[in-house]
């Protein structure tokens, strides 16, 4: 699928929700129905997790899409509700990839967003790259992620952007 974000964008999601949803896609790769993730999750088209998922489902890429954009919008609503300081768009972008891929439940545990919330903000874009193991395995894909979305957040402390 060429043009996420621009199909994002159609869908209706702001520009920089759709661009980070891009970016989200090519992390998560696509597969145009369900599947099993590295650690053993019924998985559907980028990423998407749902009790109700069954294996060998075929879905559309406009379903893919729709599934991606309301996952977007679930995730970045319990990120930005668990952040007290104002994010860069780069801080914002990189947290909101890493939520979604860890999910709510670690996201709100994490030493990640105890250093946000406090105020420090280099040490918590440095935790991303703590975030490479999935079930004990260290796993090339999630280094591949955590150092892009590393440096994503870095861009946007460093510029004074937030």
């Amino acid at each position: 699928m060429n043009n996420i974000a621009k199909r994002l964008a159609v869908i209706g999601l702001a520009g920089a929700l759709a661009t980070t949803g891009a970016m989200i896609a090519d992390s998560e790769g696509y597969v145009p129905g369900t599947y099993i993730d590295p650690v053993g999750i019924i998985t559907a088209c980028f990423g998407h997790t749902s009790k109700e998922l069954k294996l060998g489902v075929v879905m559309s890429d406009q379903q893919c899409l729709e599934l991606l954009a309301k996952d977007l919008v679930n995730h970045n609503q319990q990120l930005l509700s668990a952040v007290n300081v104002p994010l860069s768009e780069q801080e914002h972008a990189a947290y909101l990839s890493f939520h979604y891929n860890v999910g709510a439940a670690n996201f709100r545990s994490s030493t990640l967003l105890k250093y946000l919330n406090a105020g420090s903000r280099v040490e918590a874009c440095n935790q991303l790259t703590r975030w490479v193991y999935a079930r004990g395995v260290k796993l090339n894909g999630l280094i591949k992620r955590r150092s892009h979305e590393r440096d994503l957040c870095l861009s946007g402390v460093l510029n004074g952007q937030h």
